[in-house]
């Protein structure tokens, strides 16, 4: 049950709605009957959120933000698709996080500790994993995964099906048509591969012999004047004594749209 205490007196929330004891709610807000929010999570202000949406624990989402609300999609006829956030998320001032839709799997996904800043965009049916950051104005059309670690630059734009790497760094601007492999620093419109995220690496604890053979990795892909099929077959034999560039590998199998290159 709520505890009205740390709900102010001009938000509403449905009495259906399912909140922990410790829940905050500020002022204005607006929580419809469908939403289940764990506890330690704090809503800002002016906040409104709708929906089968469930959002997990120690969440803070700062004011004007819209989760679960229907997808830009003019396929929707009202299905009762998710959205679904996990635990220790940040999520700043005008974000907009939609539901999925039955022509996929009808939930939109965001994980953890995920760094979310002002005006991001979600739409439906993304997958956004863990410890991501999406600068300013950043946004994700329909059907996008996100993996861990990647970091998309303010106003980076995401095409629809397209896929994000882990460990992916975008810069400021960046207008993303295809996927992004894993470890790739990218920018430009279209996006374009500017060697490694090495910095990024460092700072996640990666080894500098894993970091070279995530550079070697690089230019088998990008530099060899190879086809793509070519690169991942040097690519699969050189991860059987480089398990960093497993992930990699896996990425370029799984690819639907083609990578940038």
């Amino acid at each position: 049950m709520m505890a009205f205490k740390n709900i102010h007196p001009t938000a509403i929330v449905d009495p259906k709605a399912e909140l922990a004891d410790d829940v905050t709610v500020g002022a204005f807000s607006i929580i419809g009957p469908d939403v289940k929010i764990d506890s330690g999570t704090r809503v800002g202000s002016h906040v409104v959120i709708n929906g089968h949406t469930s959002i997990g624990k120690k969440n803070e989402v700062f004011q004007f933000s819209s989760l679960g609300e229907a997808p830009q999609d003019k396929k929707y006829k009202d299905e009762p698709t998710k959205l679904e956030i996990g635990d220790h998320n940040t999520i700043r001032e005008f974000c907009t996080f939609n539901r999925g839709t039955v022509q996929d799997k009808g939930v939109t996904k965001i994980g953890d500790h995920n760094w979310i800043m002002a005006y991001v965009h979600i739409a439906h049916d993304c997958h956004v994993h863990n410890h991501t950051i999406l600068a300013n104005n950043s946004s994700l059309a329909g059907h996008v995964d996100m993996f861990d670690h990647a970091i998309l630059g303010g106003f980076t734009l995401v095409h629809q099906f397209c896929k994000i790497g882990q460990h992916v760094i975008t810069a400021v601007g960046s207008v993303v048509f295809k996927d992004i492999p894993p470890y790739v620093t990218a920018s430009g419109y279209d996006a374009n591969p500017h060697g490694i995220n090495a910095e990024g690496l460092k700072r996640r604890g990666f080894s500098t012999e894993s970091i070279t053979n995530i550079k070697r990795a690089y230019k088998t892909l990008y530099r060899q004047s190879l086809t793509l099929e070519e690169a991942k077959q040097v690519l699969t034999q050189e991860a059987l004594n480089a398990p960093e560039l497993d992930i990699l590998v896996a990425f370029l199998n799984q690819s639907t749209r083609g990578i940038i290159r």
